[in-house]
């Protein structure tokens, strides 16, 4: 499947997507990296350096991004670097046309970061907030657009390493708690 989105739309998309997340990661107090996640096994640090290593990879892996030598900087300095350099990618004109054989078939850079990297983004944004006791809170839009990627990915979302098995949200449940619970998360 191939994206239909442009260029700008893709910018777009991600620099909205990690708006909030770069300003979560940037009022985490230096301690709280340290907490645990509700992904297992992992603290706060973690799911920042999950989304920092698996953008670098899959970049690296299509020729548009180097990775940067080890750094000893905290995690927040790693996140604001990273997101610069990928911001400066999506800048780039033919960067988000790239074509490749996905898991799902062949694609687009544009489109892999639309359907699974901003989604990435947005619910480990959640992950981070319950770690260190942030607002939680996903916008409408968010909602919309991580309810859209989960249905899209089928059995998949269950796959080592993507989500663990879904939880039964609670009856009534509003629908970031419905989609928490589908992607094996309990809301708070």
């Amino acid at each position: 499947m191939t994206t239909t989105a442009t260029p700008s739309t893709v910018l777009a998309r991600v620099t909205a997507a990690a708006a909030p997340l770069t300003a979560m990661v940037s009022a985490v107090p230096t301690e709280a990296w340290g907490r645990p996640s509700p992904c297992d096994g992992w603290n706060a640090g973690d799911v920042i350096a999950h989304l920092i290593d698996t953008q670098q990879d899959f970049l690296h892996d299509r020729g548009l991004l180097e990775r940067p030598a080890a750094s000893a900087t905290g995690i927040d300095q790693r996140w604001n670097d990273h997101i610069r350099r990928l911001l400066d990618v999506l800048r780039r004109p033919d960067a988000a046309d790239v074509a490749f054989d996905g898991f799902f078939g062949p694609t687009t850079v544009g489109d892999t970061l639309l359907r699974f990297y901003v989604p990435d983004m947005i619910v480990h944004r959640w992950d981070l907030a319950a770690a260190v006791g942030a607002d939680p809170h996903l916008s409408e839009a968010e909602i919309t657009d991580l309810e859209d990627s989960v249905a899209s990915w089928g059995d998949a979302l269950y796959l080592e390493g993507i989500c663990r098995p879904g939880v039964t949200a609670p009856s009534g449940a509003d629908r970031q708690t419905v989609l928490l619970a589908r992607m094996g998360r309990r809301n708070r």
